[in-house]
């Protein structure tokens, strides 16, 4: 049954995947060729010779991201899987579908949403190289304190259910990681390194396009797995019905 759903997982994941890129190619793309249009114009205010292109903007844009983008679906589908393998049965009575797009909004809300209120996205010619290491660090250790900050959620809201009832539980669990979350983000330091003549309109498109490419991709996964995953426990459960 495992392996199944990680199948179906990682198929989903490339079909959301496929779907983000599409979202990325239309909306978020014009962006980053304005951010690379501003950067070449101030290196060139400033007599500073273009880098060489290693890889063609065109070839970025359109074989690279798509490549990127369903190895990162695959990636996320197969981890999405075996997440959904371990809470069915485990997390009320939901069915297959109910589970898959809870899961769905909780890992955009966990591995996206709230990392990117603290540290989002910027285009190209935003940023010091010499804070590459820093930004990086942060970021990620915003993630790992954003599951974390998930995780005791979550074990905290199963004991309030249990003391308050459910209504009451899941507000008093919803208002605990809305104030630890609050605690990590001002825990981190701020970045911000957005030069004061960069376009605030580019700037603001491009987190939008970051941000709904995100959407897609995890509303995608969980509307995908979901019938997908139905089908294989379905199946699996007829089959140990006629064994029986």
């Amino acid at each position: 049954m495992a392996g199944r759903l990680l199948a179906r997982g990682m198929i989903a994941g490339v079909l959301a995947a496929c779907l983000a890129f599409v979202f990325a190619r239309v909306f978020g793309e014009p962006q980053v060729d304005l951010a690379i249009a501003f950067e070449a114009a101030r290196n060139a205010a400033a007599g500073m010779a273009p880098e060489p292109e290693i890889v063609s903007r065109s070839m970025q844009a359109s074989f690279g991201l798509l490549t990127a983008a369903v190895m990162y679906g695959a990636a996320y589908g197969g981890v999405f899987a075996i997440v959904f393998a371990l809470a069915y049965g485990r997390v009320g009575r939901l069915s297959a579908r109910a589970l898959a797009l809870l899961l769905a909004g909780a890992g955009f809300l966990t591995f996206v949403l709230i990392p990117d209120l603290k540290y989002p996205p910027n285009p190209p010619s935003v940023g010091l190289p010499a804070t590459i290491g820093l930004r990086t660090a942060t970021y990620f250790e915003m993630i790992v304190l954003s599951v974390c900050v998930m995780a005791v959620s979550v074990l905290a809201g199963q004991r309030l259910v249990q003391q308050l009832g459910r209504w009451n539980g899941i507000v008093c669990a919803a208002g605990l990681f809305v104030v630890l979350t609050a605690l990590v983000q001002c825990g981190l330091p701020d970045i911000s390194e957005v030069p004061e003549d960069f376009p605030a309109v580019v700037l603001w498109r491009f987190r939008e396009a970051a941000i709904g490419m995100q959407i897609v991709l995890w509303g995608a996964l969980g509307l995908i797995f979901g019938p997908l995953a139905e089908t294989a426990l379905a199946s699996s459960g007829s089959r140990r019905h006629r064994l029986g």
